[in-house]
């Protein structure tokens, strides 16, 4: 028993769209919870002016009733509202009438540091936007209408999620970049409390709890480098200043350099993860390209970009690990039911001689 995630839509679309898989009947989902992680999603400091176009709210077609869920497929919709200025240049099908509104002409000048060329060349595009529109950031919206219903499910097994900025005076390197029509970037880190021992495997790299969480931070767009607990600091220190010594009958840690993960596995500490957010490539002073219909040298596409999203990303990068530890408890404790869920959680831990650290 898994949980599986798909999602489609483009920034400029009809929707957005989630389809999780493998969730267990019986599960409470709070409408206005998932609506607040998308509010969070859209705050922050140096965002788009698109941000206060749009409000997103979740829709739910499938796999729901009164509220809990019933061991189907659970569809997830968040709505573009600003499709509406994109409805003939984004029409799912060929649009009728003459062109009108947005994104009615090719876009053929790519923007370095986006997915435009290399998206271009691969699928043999000649109108970028046919990737750029899944590429961007909006679509991490589901991802996190999604994180939202696995942070439920952690919940009945008490586990608690948490992302937060990591990057000091951010808002004064954000105004500083604003007024130079630049951009930058930042750290997040996220915190997952009461994680038990045992999510995870070391039997193949596949099922390496650090790998996977690695996979979905590195996943979400802009992220450029990931690390678990001290990560890239061990690399510097001695064994005996790097390892977390055990002690007590509860098994605790007296330190958590380890991040919450020995050998691929969850060890009972705190989870801590950090990703690291590159400047964001879409600048009011655009960068210098080449059109990819003339090859005369050319500058850069400017649409609306923010100045950051270091916020948003703490948003997102929580729904990740949420979702990921979510999918391990899942494989570990199986169950059609939340009751067969929580009951085999209770059993194994009855079973291990471990104490939650407070």
């Amino acid at each position: 028993m898994t949980l599986q995630l798909t999602t489609a839509g483009e920034s400029h679309g009809p929707a957005l769209v989630a389809i999780l898989t493998g969730l267990p009947a019986g599960l409470v989902l709070d409408r206005e919870a998932i609506d607040a992680d998308l509010r969070r999603r859209q705050e922050g400091y140096g965002r788009s002016p698109r941000q206060r176009i749009e409000t997103d709210r979740v829709e739910v077609l499938a796999g729901l009733r009164h509220g809990r869920t019933l061991g189907t497929p659970l569809a997830l919709v968040v709505q573009n509202r600003d499709h509406a200025n994109w409805s003939w240049g984004m029409s799912p099908w060929p649009p009728e009438g003459e062109p009108s509104g947005k994104g009615t002409k090719p876009v053929t000048v790519p923007r370095p540091g986006h997915a435009d060329l290399a998206g271009a060349l691969k699928y043999g595009l000649a109108d970028i936007r046919d990737a750029l529109e899944r590429a961007s950031a909006r679509h991490t919206a589901a991802a996190v209408a999604a994180g939202a219903v696995a942070k439920a499910l952690l919940r009945a097994i008490s586990i608690e999620v948490e992302g937060l900025v990591a990057t000091e005076d951010l808002e004064r390197r954000i105004d500083e970049a604003r007024d130079e029509r630049d951009t930058v970037g930042g750290l997040v880190e996220v915190r997952a409390r009461g994680v038990l021992p045992g999510l995870g495997s070391y039997a193949t790299k596949e099922d390496r709890l650090d790998a996977r969480l690695a996979a979905a931070l590195m996943g979400i767009q802009a992220v450029k480098g990931v690390e678990i607990g001290d990560g890239f600091a061990l690399a510097g220190r001695r064994g005996s200043e790097a390892h977390d010594e055990v002690e007590g009958p509860g098994l605790g840690r007296r330190t958590n350099r380890a991040g919450g993960i020995e050998a691929g596995v969850s060890n009972g500490e705190e989870i801590v993860v950090r990703a690291a957010m590159k400047p964001l490539p879409t600048l009011m002073r655009p960068l210098q390209t080449v059109d990819l219909e003339t090859g005369e040298p050319a500058e850069a596409l400017v649409e609306r970009s923010d100045v950051a999203a270091v916020e948003a990303l703490a948003v997102v990068a929580e729904a990740a690990v949420a979702f990921e530890l979510a999918r391990a408890a899942r494989e570990k404790f199986g169950g059609d039911s939340l009751g067969d869920f929580v009951g085999a959680w209770r059993a194994y831990l009855d079973r291990i001689p471990w104490q939650r650290t407070p």
